[in-house]
């Protein structure tokens, strides 16, 4: 018999922590753990749209999908109760960091120069960055506050940080790839 997915444990409006502290839904470690999920869901579907197109960076977004996985561990694992134990298994490197920042760095030296506000545009691909690039802010939004109160490891908001320039960066890279205009503000007449 296959396991059930409801467990029945959060209807009273509480959930664990990795650590197996109970807290109540509402905490700020459950919403930046559904900001990060939602992350990777937006990411996810941006890459269903970059597949089709058959964009090389898909491998890439799929690696960022598996990283928000560890994003998740460690917040999921409150500093002030977690054991050594806990914090071996869900600490978080800054080489993930570093690696975006290479990303960046690579797909920049192919883009043109940024010369007005750009909106989230430029086909399916492009769009679906942007998207993800929004939600990816948010969730740094919910993360800062746990890492300024010590409860999350400060290299998890620095990702989400690169995360985002990383994805703005490849939506304009998508965009430029599949040949489709990038819409530009342009203030309306008053």
């Amino acid at each position: 018999r296959a396991p059930r997915i409801y467990t029945r444990t959060g209807d009273s409006g509480f959930s664990s922590t990795f650590t197996g502290e109970r807290r109540p839904k509402g905490d700020q470690i459950f919403e930046a753990l559904g900001a990060t999920d939602e992350l990777s869901s937006a990411i996810g579907l941006a890459g269903e749209f970059s597949s089709e197109k058959g964009h090389t960076f898909v491998g890439q977004l799929h690696k960022v999908q598996c990283m928000l996985q560890d994003v998740g561990s460690n917040l999921a694992t409150p500093l002030s109760s977690a054991r050594e134990a806990h914090l071996k298994r869900t600490s978080f490197s800054e080489k993930p960091v570093l690696e975006l920042e290479q990303w960046i760095d690579s797909y920049s030296e192919q883009l043109p120069p940024l010369r007005a506000f750009i909106l989230p545009s430029g086909g399916r691909s492009s769009a679906a960055l942007h998207f993800s690039r929004a939600v990816c802010r948010r969730a740094e939004r919910c993360v800062v506050p746990l890492v300024q109160a010590g409860e999350a490891d400060p290299n998890v908001a620095k990702y989400l940080n690169r995360l985002s320039d990383y994805l703005f960066v490849l939506a304009r890279y998508a965009a430029m790839k599949e040949g489709k205009e990038e819409k530009i503000y342009i203030k309306p007449e008053p």
